[in-house]
């Protein structure tokens, strides 16, 4: 009986980890479906607990597993609560380490189990002791974790500013290389008949910790995004691992649901950046080594427009488009964003966002921040919608946006950026870009749109210059 209400559980788990899913591709549903799956979650952990048994013998050791979930929730929480938008894909690249390391010490804990048995035995394979099957779910779990695990904490430096790119001439044939002796390690301890067949088992781990942190280390700023869901696919994969080791559904169902939503993410990031996702896998993404393109200051004259001449420019315009950026998300100015919209509509305005899928330091930044300030669905367009209306478009506002409307990507072979689509803002008849200074975006290179002679410099921090805006348009 016992047995069924656990299986009765793991299934509410699964099937509401898949509404839950279902509901985040909505900003008006997706919290109440991440809270649904939670609590899925919380119904699985919950069963297994009480419920499990394993020949008859249930858990045990209650004091130490509650304590880690209440020294996981409390730091979880805090974690959340203290998180600015701004550091937010730092927060999601650790807290996907996490689940990669989890499940590569699921495949260590399993692997140590049976080899206790085996080095019982005389001389014999690993092989003839643990089938093939169960040997390569193992492995996988271990390595694609590890990998996760390592190159989520280099991502999570990069993205804080901790840790700078890098890479070399013969990268490529490194990290190939690399790659080879982890499995090359991994099929020998499959195949030892020494009593110390967990020595190439571990040292297949740390090789693919290594493998990890040369395949983030030289991606390039602008292309952290694809990262960022790349490494998330790999957890859910390693995750999965897990499920089919313990023969437990929710984990299973859990880790596929991941590993194919981030897979699929990274294919459309991919296709959004214009990149090969071979190149991702070997550790060429967007490095440093990618191309040249202007670098430093300021290359060419440029000029500035008043707020009190912007006020009026977007008033009395038909069509306003507002392109937000990291910048947005460092000023925490999305609320005055909103407020301007609204502000603008009620004067007859036609205002919409036009919204890169890289804009900002992960998949959906700029979604998330503006849900946030409760600003409607409707209003936002995908890149390929607002590059159809940029030419009927009167103004079009840049909030902190930078390598993401940048023409060096159409115009300019050597940019590490050329061959990514962009927002093609210049086909507007006004263009604005509201910037700190003139220092280049994330990418590291110089934005010829800044002097194109349809484009006007409104320096100052967002939400300060987005506030008084706002006062300007209510003073007309």
């Amino acid at each position: 009986m016992e047995f069924s209400i656990l299986t009765l559980c793991y299934l509410v788990g699964s099937v509401t980890f898949i509404i839950g899913l279902k509901m985040l591709s909505n900003p008006a549903t997706a919290r109440r479906g991440n809270l649904l799956a939670a609590a899925g979650m919380a119904i699985a952990i919950i069963g297994t607990i009480f419920l499990y048994e394993d020949g008859g013998k249930k858990l045990g050791n209650y004091g130490w597993i509650f304590a880690g979930i209440i020294v996981g929730t409390v730091i979880g929480t805090l974690a959340a609560k203290k998180v600015q938008m701004t550091a937010m894909p730092e927060m999601v690249s650790m807290f996907n380490g996490m689940g990669g390391a989890c499940a590569a010490l699921i495949s260590a804990v399993e692997f140590d189990y049976l080899y206790q048995a085996f080095k019982t035995m005389d001389a014999q394979p690993l092989s003839e002791f643990v089938s093939f099957g169960h040997y390569l779910t193992i492995i996988a779990g271990a390595i694609i974790g590890s990998v996760s695990f390592a190159g989520s904490i280099i991502a999570w430096g990069k993205l804080s500013g901790k840790i700078k790119d890098f890479s070399f001439k013969g990268q490529h044939i490194v990290n190939l290389l690399l790659l080879f002796l982890v499995l090359a390690t991994a099929a020998y301890a499959h195949h030892s008949a020494s009593s110390a067949a967990n020595i190439p088992f571990f040292i297949t781990i740390a090789l693919s910790l290594v493998y990890g942190v040369m395949f983030v280390m030289p991606i390039g700023g602008a292309d952290m995004p694809v990262v960022i869901s790349l490494l998330n696919s790999f957890t859910g994969v390693a995750a999965a691992c897990g499920g089919f080791l313990y023969d437990n559904k929710v984990m299973l169902t859990g880790g596929i649901l991941v590993g194919a939503a981030g897979t699929l993410l990274t294919i459309l990031m991919c296709k959004a950046m214009n990149r090969s996702l071979k190149n991702v896998l070997i550790g060429s993404f967007g490095g440093n080594a990618a191309g040249g393109g202007a670098k430093g200051g300021p290359q060419g004259a440029y000029k500035e427009i008043s707020l009190s001449d912007t006020a009026v420019i977007m008033t009395y315009a038909h069509k306003v488009m507002i392109v937000p950026g990291y910048g947005l998300a460092v000023a925490q100015a999305q609320h005055a964003c909103h407020e301007l919209e609204k502000l603008l509509t009620e004067k007859g305005v036609d205002v919409k966002y036009a919204i890169h899928p890289v804009a900002g330091r992960m998949p959906g930044h700029m979604n998330v921040l503006l849900a946030e300030a409760d600003v409607s669905y409707d209003k936002l367009e995908e890149m390929e919608q607002a590059n159809d209306e940029f030419s009927t478009t009167d103004v079009v506002l840049i909030l902190g946006a930078n390598d993401v409307v940048n023409p060096a990507a159409k115009t300019d072979p050597s940019s590490p950026i050329y061959g990514m689509p962009i927002l093609d803002v210049e086909l507007a008849k006004n263009v604005i870009v509201n910037k700190r200074s003139m220092k280049p975006g994330y990418a590291g290179i110089e934005n010829e749109l800044f002097f194109r002679p349809k484009t006007s410099m409104l320096f100052g921090d967002a939400k300060k210059v987005l506030q008084e805006l706002i006062t300007e348009i209510k003073n007309l």
